[in-house]
């Protein structure tokens, strides 16, 4: 009875503590979620399920929880792969990442001075309309304190050829300059590994500027400025996929 009483006490606790995500679709069909963990971080619901046009489900974290959404688009229930944002040929990808193209939210609870700090990334491209928001919260009142970060704007209509994923005559996703080209300049690696050898406006093109421009609050390349890192401190955040 001892025991039992323990594990009673410890689920009340750390549902106490817990934060949720309600992770609505707002695309114009059905998505796959994928739900990825940092080293370390569990993965919550097991890394992904379905959601239908206009459905919401709710993920609970641990309030130290860190890790990413995305959404998997033009999916296939029979053979469980998608067009985009891919995690193999499963519907829940189990702590394996999406396949770029896919617009990233990402997370990381209870962070440097307690701060959760949360943005939109496509540094793996772009595949769906994506924003995360808090639900009341504590902040500092800031331009980037407790505010919905977002990129609105349907990047794949305006991407450029060489960067284009196709299903037949539609772009359904449009890829990181990395994922494209794959060279060290393009990739911030190697002697490009940091903020002062990798900014790309030094680029034979700069197509973060043109992701920049489309979507001032994400992160367009690996070392974008940090005004897209937004802070808070909320037990509930609001995600959103396509129309956001």
């Amino acid at each position: 009875m001892r025991n039992a009483l323990v594990i009673i006490t410890l689920g009340v606790f750390s549902w106490t503590d817990a934060v949720d995500f309600h992770i609505t679709n707002k695309a114009g069909g059905p998505i796959w979620i994928g739900i990825q963990g940092n080293s370390g971080k569990p993965t919550l619901k097991n890394g992904g399920f379905a959601l239908n046009q206009g459905q919401t489900e709710t993920v609970g974290a641990p309030d130290d929880w860190a890790g990413r959404f995305w959404a998997r688009t033009y999916c296939n229930p029979q053979s469980n792969h998608c067009l985009t944002g891919d995690c193999g040929n499963k519907l829940e990808c189990a702590g394996a990442g999406g396949q770029p193209p896919a617009t990233l939210i990402e997370i990381t609870l209870k962070g440097s001075g307690g701060l959760d700090f949360y943005d939109v990334s496509l540094v793996d491209g772009f595949n769906v309309e994506g924003s995360i928001e808090p639900v009341g919260g504590q902040g500092d009142n800031g331009q980037y304190s407790c505010k919905k970060s977002k990129c609105g704007s349907d990047i794949n209509s305006k991407c450029p050829p060489e960067l284009q994923v196709k299903d037949g005559n539609t772009v359904i996703g449009c890829k990181s300059a990395c994922a494209a080209f794959n060279t060290p300049e393009y990739c911030c690696t190697g002697s490009h590994n940091s903020e002062a050898t990798c900014k790309s406006k030094d680029w034979p093109k700069d197509y973060p500027a043109q992701f920049k421009a489309e979507c001032p609050d994400a992160y367009s390349y690996a070392f974008d400025d940090h005004k897209s890192t937004f802070t808070c401190k909320a037990s509930q955040y609001n995600v959103v996929f396509g129309g956001v």
